[in-house]
């Protein structure tokens, strides 16, 4: 009797019925709970803007990459002979005012676009979230110099700031990118610093604090994986944004310098013919750009309709 006592509870703590340990019975485990990035991937593809926009990104990563090596002319051969030309058989979006194929500039400008918005991105993100993880987590003084400092930032338009920062710096393509990396460092450490805020709150990190983890713990391992999602949201956003301001700069002279292929300097040089019959200069640079912010916009309102954990019953 004990010992059939004693495998009925065995058998019940491994998630069997009473007396299945005798008669080799199963009881199958529910497997069919998806993960988190399940779920978020299920809510994604369910939004048939945000597939449309990824869709986008992945054609202009494909132009970036190996769109150089497909151009069918060189980029900055110029020939006057063959200036001002229509879209032709020869040259599928026409020529630029010195004979430049608009194709093969398109092509490899994408190139130079896209590392610009990326790097930019990129540094903005991390410099403004660990700004705003700092400033969020050491409540003080700390918090007060480097809000006061994002305050500074964020009373200067994104653009203005960015003109500024090339000023200083001077144009160039590595001055663009640091431009546009501080205009977007505001953002995120706001972000951050309020996601931080109502995360340090939470039950499991105050468990970890009344243990003895340090500082440096809570923030690896609890704070960020949970902030992570509405950064990642902003950072998708503000793509958009970063190819908008890096095409500005580059209107104005402020970007990568001639001859090098930029979309923002080829919208820049097609303003003058704009009226004339060479319409199909700006045609080109202006609907990348367009697509590409479009792109980076619908994939980021897809990514905050998935991770969004308010809107996953809708």
């Amino acid at each position: 009797m004990d010992r059939a006592t004693g495998e009925d509870r065995a058998s019940k703590m491994k998630g069997g019925l009473p007396g299945s340990a005798e008669k080799g019975i199963r009881v199958p485990i529910d497997r069919s709970v998806n993960s988190y990035r399940a779920l978020v991937w299920r809510q994604f593809c369910h939004n048939r803007g945000a597939l449309f926009g990824l869709v986008m990104i992945g054609v202009l990563i494909v132009m970036a990459v190996v769109g150089p090596s497909l151009a069918p002319y060189d980029p900055v051969d110029m020939n006057l002979m063959l200036a001002l030309q229509p879209p032709s058989s020869m040259h599928w979006l026409g020529t630029d005012e010195l004979g430049r194929d608009i194709l093969s500039r398109l092509l490899v400008g994408s190139r130079v676009t896209l590392l610009i918005t990326s790097g930019a991105v990129f540094f903005g993100t991390l410099i403004g979230s660990l700004i705003g993880v700092v400033s969020g987590f050491c409540i003080g003084w700390v918090d007060d110099v480097l809000m006061r400092l994002m305050d500074v930032l964020l009373s200067l338009p994104g653009f203005i700031l960015a003109i500024a920062v090339v000023a200083l710096l001077g144009p160039g393509t590595i001055n663009v990118v640091i431009a546009v990396a501080v205009s977007s460092v505001p953002v995120f450490g706001r972000l951050s610093r309020a996601s931080t805020l109502s995360t340090r709150e939470q039950d499991f990190v105050m468990a970890g604090r009344s243990l003895g983890a340090s500082g440096t713990r809570l923030v690896v391992q609890h704070i960020v994986p949970n902030i992570f999602a509405p950064i990642l949201v902003q950072s998708s956003l503000n793509l958009a944004t970063a190819v908008l301001t890096a095409a500005g700069l580059s209107f104005l002279g402020l970007g990568p310098q001639p001859p090098a292929p930029e979309w923002g300097a080829m919208l820049s040089t097609a303003r003058g013919y704009i009226i004339s019959a060479a319409w199909h200069l700006s045609l080109a640079p202006g609907l990348a750009i367009l697509f590409a912010a479009m792109a980076f916009n619908l994939l980021g309102d897809g990514l905050r309709d998935a991770m969004d954990p308010r809107l996953k019953e809708r």
